[in-house]
């Protein structure tokens, strides 16, 4: 699975674990009673620099592992750990110190932030569910008999969202469980106070939730177009160019189109986190209806993909129409080659096409490649400056929608052509199929 675009990004979420629940081991009153350990103790835990007092921690507990300040003396190598920004010995110091205080909210707040960050970072399974399972831990463990209620309730508000959220992640790379991820997500965002999502990891899972109301296993496009302008509305620029398309997509595939109703879902979403009763998003046309006004217009200025929409949602009259202007056009093929030979590439041009991986143009070649020259499975033909993969459109196969995409249709493609020559005119003999490439 790749990494996930932004709920790995902790620069979104100006993340770090200083924010942890206090550290606390009971050990402060406990007397040493060995001269030689004692002033051992007092060496290693005077030191100011993080590094030097790390190890010289390490040291202390080779020498005493028994040691009745053992918990403090892990506490504050957990501490030192983290201020020298060495993750991987601070997960481990965090470990050990849960061996001998199982149900250290710090120890575990702290692993599962770890765990979480390196499941975000590598999709590793093993540390996703490791990240969750010591969430749950920490959702159960008890309050400490000496940690005063008001302490317990500032852990457990940092910590308790931190847990959902790592919960949530977990679902989505290691279960595949989206619609628990979903309600994960909402526990956690319900925990935090309002102003806290406009920022850190309140923020970065505003976007997740978006993001899998966007997957096909729990789809609701309504709620993805809320959360999305949510997010848009305090992201920092950069991650608002990414998140604006996202945003336009969703709602133009729920609405039909771009209006000011947007705006009006961005204002609002603003104000609140989750949407109201009152704020709605009116439902786009259907397919036939959609492909219909698509016509309205100048029909040979229709890009590839609508004139393939059309011909798969059209009433027949549409589709006839359009068909009429497509059938024996010259017409360049832009897209992701999903599977090729020496005679027919077949292409995947429209988003959904993409999205699913399977090809909706097959095209026939006129001459057959030489087998260097077959594209490979993933690469992908331009259409500017020069297109690079053209042919003649012959004829398509209506494909209904499916529980997970959209109907769409195939269109058989002959003698297709590799240009030659993609940086630079095409040759003469070209020229004349070149003169229909308007109608895309």
């Amino acid at each position: 699975m790749k990494k996930l675009v932004f709920a790995s990004a902790l620069v979104l979420a100006g993340i770090s674990l200083a924010g942890a629940p206090k550290l606390s081991a009971q050990d402060d009153q406990i007397t040493i009673k060995d001269p030689a350990e004692f002033n051992a103790y007092q060496v290693s835990m005077g030191m100011t620099d993080p590094k030097s007092q790390a190890s010289a921690i390490e040291g202390f507990l080779t020498a005493y592992p028994q040691s009745v300040v053992k918990k403090s003396v892990l506490a504050q190598l957990i501490s030192d750990y983290q201020a020298a920004n060495d993750a991987a010995h601070e997960l481990s110091a965090a470990d050990r110190l849960l061996q001998v205080d199982p149900n250290n909210m710090g120890a575990i707040y702290i692993s599962v932030g770890l765990k979480k960050s390196q499941c975000g970072r590598t999709s590793d399974a093993q540390a996703c569910d490791d990240a969750a399972a010591l969430a749950q831990k920490g959702l159960t463990a008890p309050k400490p008999a000496a940690t005063s209620a008001d302490d317990w309730t500032k852990m457990t508000s940092s910590a308790y969202p931190a847990f959902h959220s790592a919960i949530a992640l977990d679902d989505i790379v290691s279960k595949k469980d989206i619609k628990a991820a979903i309600q994960e997500y909402r526990t956690e965002l319900m925990l935090y106070p309002l102003a806290a999502t406009t920022g850190g990891q309140g923020l970065v899972d505003t976007l997740q939730l978006a993001e899998v109301y966007a997957k096909p296993d729990a789809r609701d496009m309504v709620l993805a177009v809320w959360f999305y302008a949510r997010a848009w509305n305090f992201a920092p620029a950069n991650y608002k160019a990414q998140i604006e398309p996202k945003l336009e997509y969703w709602y133009k595939r729920y609405h039909g189109k771009l209006d000011s109703g947007l705006d009006d879902i961005k204002a609002a979403a603003a104000k609140t986190l989750f949407k109201p009763d009152d704020v709605v998003v009116k439902a786009a046309p259907t397919p036939a209806e959609m492909a219909h006004d698509a016509l309205q217009g100048d029909p040979t200025k229709l890009n590839l993909e609508d004139k393939e929409f059309i011909l798969a949602n059209g009433v027949q009259a549409d589709v006839d129409t359009i068909w009429n202007l497509m059938k024996g056009q010259v017409t360049p093929v832009p897209g992701i080659v999903i599977e090729a030979s020496t005679t027919v590439i077949k292409i995947a041009v429209t988003q959904d096409a993409k999205d699913n991986k399977t090809a909706d143009f097959i095209v026939n070649l006129k001459k057959p490649l030489e087998d260097k020259d077959v594209p490979a499975v993933g690469f992908e033909f331009k259409a500017q400056p020069l297109s690079e993969l053209d042919g003649t459109i012959d004829s398509f196969t209506p494909v209904p929608a499916t529980a997970t995409r959209a109907a769409t249709a195939q269109i058989v493609v002959t003698d297709g052509f590799i240009q030659a020559e993609k940086k630079k005119p095409a040759a003469p003999a070209h020229k004349p199929g070149a003169a229909h490439h308007t109608a895309h």
